[in-house]
């Protein structure tokens, strides 16, 4: 099974020009590795003013937290929808995305997780550099993985 593109856009709610991920790297019950060359693109959907804020990386991570959820639910359906409550500790060590000419390589870890929630650890890095870094909390609608 293929985890590129195609399938993240089948599996979360993110859709159009928003899914921003472009495939799974890896991925455990506990991790997930994600790649990204989306913020290269001049229209990309969260660009304002000519330029890609650094904290839209936190999208990035959510996303891949996102497919993460989609990876663990039993089924093929969609993942359960869910809210990013919270983004803490979060270092971002750029300004703008338009001086990264590399791909992104978003990871996720599962500190914690049940039927209402998760609690990840992320970073997002190309070429070697960090990007960002942080802990997000995400908050499931009932029924949730």
């Amino acid at each position: 099974m293929t985890l590129d593109h195609d399938w993240i856009a089948a599996h979360v709610p993110h859709q159009g020009r928003m899914c921003l991920l472009d495939a799974v790297l890896s991925w455990s019950p506990t991790a997930i590795e994600c790649s990204a060359s989306s913020h290269r693109a001049p229209d990309h959907p969260l660009r304002a003013h000519g330029r890609l804020g650094a904290a839209c990386l936190i999208e990035y991570a959510a996303q891949t937290m996102a497919v993460h959820g989609a990876l663990l639910q039993s089924g093929s359906g969609r993942a359960a929808s869910g809210m990013l409550a919270s983004a803490r500790t979060v270092e971002l060590l750029i300004a703008d995305l338009a001086t990264v000419s590399g791909e992104l390589s978003i990871r996720a870890e599962r500190l914690h997780g049940d039927a209402t929630g998760a609690l990840y650890r992320f970073s997002v890095s190309s070429d070697g550099q960090l990007l960002a870094r942080g802990r997000a909390s995400v908050l499931l609608e009932a029924g949730g993985a």
